[in-house]
């Protein structure tokens, strides 16, 4: 009995004593600030930010889960825009809204994690240090947390600047990819026949035979292309901006067959482990192409096909298979986009 008394006025010390401690020596909530450089300007990084859709792809609190589920609201981007979350492995769950909005300039934040019902406050600045380069400013206020959970705010700062260095990464990677490819729509030449040199790709999609009829082989395209989209994204977990844009590789010349056959693929950078035997990996030999792109009904591009092959006859070329890369993803009801490759060779 006399042991039981001494362990409990013990541990009573010690709890008074980290009590104490935490009263006097620890914050209650922290307020901190972290800023960031980047080198895109400052209307495309905004856009990052204030569209919350864009924000979860590239913030690594998102990104680093492959078992969280995210719910949008409307109006998705700008102030009055919302999400929830729900982690079950890693045993966690929150909402963030967004508050305010200066076009441009400011975003404020606010943080529900858990069961706490105080947010976290999170401002962020933009500034831009020039044309091409943007300073953004993060100003944190945590939430007042009691004495005795105190002690999470000896690493509260260091680990939201981790996310922060992670998430810049991520941000990079994905403005980058997002730039090329407005760059490389903003030199397309429609209807203008071209020739140039392409890289060898590797492609994961899958193997189709279809009907040739009017409406009907779009239609299959739109319809595998979503099979290999959701695969991509949902069950690899890869982000829009990890692989590039949707292709689709067949006989130059079978748009005369009652019957196709065409393989559609996404190129992603290296082979990875695929359980779903309905999917499979095809490589890409570098090739000289005779290219020309193509926007309208995807019925019109058999002309543009025809004018390929026969500049490639015209050449004395031998030509294989004609590859038709989606500058835009393919939806049933609207024209196309696309840049068509023939491969030539002596």
């Amino acid at each position: 009995m006399r042991i039981f008394k001494i362990l409990t006025f013990i541990v009573v010390l010690l709890g008074g004593a980290y009590a104490a401690s935490m009263y006097y020596f620890v914050d209650e909530s922290k307020n901190f600030t972290i800023e960031k450089e980047i080198d895109y300007p400052v209307d495309k990084v905004f856009s990052q930010f204030n569209n919350l859709q864009n924000f979860t792809r590239w913030n690594n609190f998102f990104t680093s889960s492959q078992s969280i589920d995210i719910d949008y609201y409307t109006p998705y981007e700008g102030q009055g825009s919302a999400i929830s979350y729900v982690d079950p492995k890693n045993d966690t769950d929150g909402e963030m809204f967004i508050r305010y909005e200066n076009l441009n300039k400011t975003l404020k934040y606010q943080l529900f994690e858990d069961e706490n019902e105080n947010p976290t406050l999170v401002d962020v600045k933009f500034k831009p240090v020039s044309a091409e380069k943007t300073k953004i400013i993060w100003y944190v206020h945590t939430p007042k947390l009691s004495v005795w959970k105190r002690v999470g705010n000896f690493w509260t700062e260091d680990r939201f600047a981790e996310n922060i260095n992670k998430s810049m990464a991520n941000l990079k990677n994905s403005l980058g990819n997002k730039v090329e490819k407005d760059n490389q729509m903003a030199a397309i030449k429609y209807d203008s026949l071209m020739v140039e040199n392409e890289e060898d790709k590797l492609l994961l999609g899958i193997n189709v035979s279809t009907s040739n009829k009017k409406d009907a082989l779009y239609k299959n395209i739109v319809m595998n292309y979503n099979k290999v989209y959701n695969f991509v994204t949902m069950d690899l977990g890869k982000r829009d901006d990890e692989f590039g844009y949707p292709i689709l590789i067949t006989d130059a010349d079978n748009y005369k067959d009652k019957e196709v056959s065409y393989f559609l693929g996404i190129p992603l950078s290296k082979k990875i482990g695929v359980s779903d035997n309905n999917f499979n990996f095809r490589s890409v030999n570098p090739s000289q192409n005779y290219v020309m792109y193509y926007k309208g009904n995807y019925e019109g591009r058999i002309r543009a096909i025809q004018q390929l092959i026969q500049k490639a006859k015209k050449d004395e070329m031998r030509f294989g298979d004609i590859r038709q890369t989606f500058i835009e993803r393919p939806m049933e009801g609207q024209e196309v986009n696309v840049k068509l490759s023939l491969s030539v060779y002596k």
